[in-house]
């Protein structure tokens, strides 16, 4: 008895072999390392033909994809080698740059606070030296009004920094990086 999965190819339910999956999973990835540009939107094409060749393979919606399908599949599509070469690591960070990456979280500081953290977490989502951000935020307080509700509403409403983020260095490199 083999273990299936149920997966999502091209907008398509599959349910996959367990070792199929895992082909395919490489089978995709692969590609994906070595295509430069439009990189979603072929994949996304890639895997619309794929779930074709699926459809085309299978009786019934209710059969499993099997590995010697897959196969068949990654034969029909080509070897990832055919869609160019590897990206290199310096490639693939200056395109996850351009591309929407993993948001930087904005917490309140524990170290280098003065009052709550608010400003120096601020200043640190922002890459802003700290000192800047406390002179305007009293300049925002004092000339335009801004509420110290607000300054209250943000100390409650952004999480304090974890102590996995609360390292001295971390807070040096951060110093170092606004002293420029």
């Amino acid at each position: 008895m083999k273990e299936t999965i149920n997966v999502n190819v091209g907008g398509q339910g599959f349910t996959l072999d367990k070792d199929a999956y895992e082909r395919l999973s490489e089978y995709l990835s692969d590609v994906r390392s070595r295509l430069t540009e439009s990189v979603d939107e072929v994949m996304t094409d890639i895997e619309s033909r794929m779930a074709e060749i699926f459809r085309e393979g299978l009786p019934s919606s209710l059969m499993v994809v099997s590995l010697r399908m897959v196969e068949g599949a990654i034969s029909r599509m080509g070897r990832p080698e055919e869609f160019g070469p590897r990206t290199t690591p310096s490639e693939e960070e200056h395109r996850g740059a351009s591309d929407t990456s993993s948001p930087r979280p904005l917490r309140r500081i524990r170290k280098g606070r003065v009052l709550a953290g608010v400003c120096g977490g601020l200043a640190k989502y922002l890459e802003l030296d700290p000192s800047l951000v406390r002179v305007l935020m009293l300049i925002f307080v004092v000339c335009f009004g801004l509420s110290v509700w607000f300054y209250i509403i943000l100390w409650i409403v952004i999480p304090e920094q974890d102590d996995k983020e609360d390292s001295s260095e971390s807070f040096k490199h951060f110093n170092k990086g606004c002293q420029r």
